[in-house]
């Protein structure tokens, strides 16, 4: 019996708990082996055309409230996403890390979330959200990982991220040298 009322659901492997990182999380119960299977990300099937319309509308009734412009929504192939908008989806509170303990697998249109190596007791799951270099200012990091520049986007785009947030940088130099 868990008598912390932080804790909201857990499983023989994870829990979820507040965060430090953004709201609530998943927490490791116990020590979890590297390459090991922990959950599913599960939610409804849905077509591309209505993912969009879905992620819009949850954004556009956001009202400025950060938690209610939160979008679940899981690509699993080019056709097809996830909307895990659910409250079964315990996999949704997996927060975001540029140095992530988790990954994400799609199996036979499943998402499952593995872990990338061991996770002791108590650390909090994260895996990389991978968002599009396109929209990273959209998604703001506060992941406060070492390898961290402060948006969300893939691992490959991050160098671009960091070359693009460097002449930004630069050119507000400048112009306070101008004036």
């Amino acid at each position: 019996i868990v008598h912390n009322e932080d804790v909201i659901f857990f499983s023989k492997l994870y829990q979820i708990s507040k965060s430090s990182l953004h709201g609530k999380g998943v927490f490791a119960r116990t020590d979890i082996p590297k390459d090991t299977k922990i959950i599913e990300y599960v939610g409804e099937r849905i077509t591309k055309k209505e993912s969009q319309r879905r992620a819009e509308a949850q954004l556009n009734s956001n009202n400025g409230r950060k938690s209610k412009g939160q979008v679940y929504i899981f690509e699993i192939n080019k056709r097809y996403d996830i909307d895990g908008n659910i409250p079964q989806n315990k996999a949704r509170r997996i927060n975001h890390s540029c140095a992530p303990n988790c990954v994400s697998f799609i199996e036979k249109g499943k998402v499952w979330i593995y872990s990338l190596k061991k996770v002791r007791e108590d650390d909090e799951l994260t895996y990389d959200y991978g968002f599009s270099l396109d929209t990273y200012e959209e998604h703001p990091c506060a992941c406060g990982s070492k390898k961290c520049l402060g948006y969300i986007v893939r691992k490959e785009d991050r160098p671009k991220l960091k070359r693009l947030l460097e002449r930004k940088k630069e050119k507000k130099e400048k112009k306070k040298k101008a004036k």
